[in-house]
């Protein structure tokens, strides 16, 4: 299987997660954002990554979005399974999956951006890099006061995830599911933001847990977490 997608995406690594989980053997294509839309565009309709592509026969052409991608490969390789066997626990992950993506992994990339542009700035001052950097804050309109709303959201996200994370293994049920693949993609950027790394390890360390899971390595600024 190849896996199209941006190598800093926590999107892109939710899939990867998924992937990693099954055990199934993939490669990556790294693409450039913006010129990645000529190669994705074709396949799907879509102008976003992530995109599988299963290469195998029989099997569909190419699927996007990171929550598709999970959904095939849990009906492409069912075990190890990634679905709850109570019919309401995995309603609960489904919905809390829908939420990080659809709230936190934003939340995330803004602020995430925010710090690269500023004081991150030498984690890769290069003209590349603060190209790419620039066209994603004006893409998303990331600015000072989106930014300030999106940090009030991963408080309220941290609030939800360490009443479940420091009390149990999982966020749903007792076993790994959608809702823990894809809080530890989508809060991974943060490892490299000394102010959360040091107000919430116990996030981190549960990251780099499911990324050890996984099979996974470790995101950028967690390369020294316990595990």
């Amino acid at each position: 299987m190849l896996l199209l997608q941006f190598s800093t995406s926590h999107y892109c690594r939710k899939a990867r997660l998924g992937l990693g989980y099954k055990q199934i053997n993939y490669q990556v294509e790294n693409l450039t954002p913006g010129l990645h839309i000529f190669r994705v565009k074709p396949l799907t309709g879509l102008k976003t990554l992530p995109v599988l592509l299963p290469e195998i026969e029989g099997e569909p052409n190419a699927i996007a979005d990171s929550t598709e991608i999970l959904k095939y490969l849990e009906g492409y390789q069912p075990e190890p399974c990634l679905c709850l066997p109570n019919h309401e626990q995995q309603i609960e992950a489904s919905m809390l999956e829908d939420w990080l993506d659809e709230s936190i992994g934003t939340a995330t990339r803004f602020v995430y951006y925010q710090f690269r542009a500023g004081e991150g700035k030498e984690i890769d001052p290069s003209l590349l890099s603060q190209t790419v950097i620039s066209v994603v804050r004006q893409q998303y309109g990331i600015n000072q006061a989106s930014v300030e709303l999106a940090k009030k959201r991963l408080t309220t996200a941290f609030d939800e995830l360490s009443m479940r994370w420091q009390k149990h293994d999982y966020l749903v049920g007792d076993r790994i599911s959608i809702a823990d693949i894809s809080a530890a993609a989508l809060l991974s950027p943060l490892a490299l933001i000394p102010q959360y790394r040091q107000q919430y390890p116990w996030l981190f360390e549960r990251i780099a847990q499911i990324h050890q899971l996984c099979g996974q390595p470790l995101p950028p600024g967690l390369s020294g977490v316990e595990k």
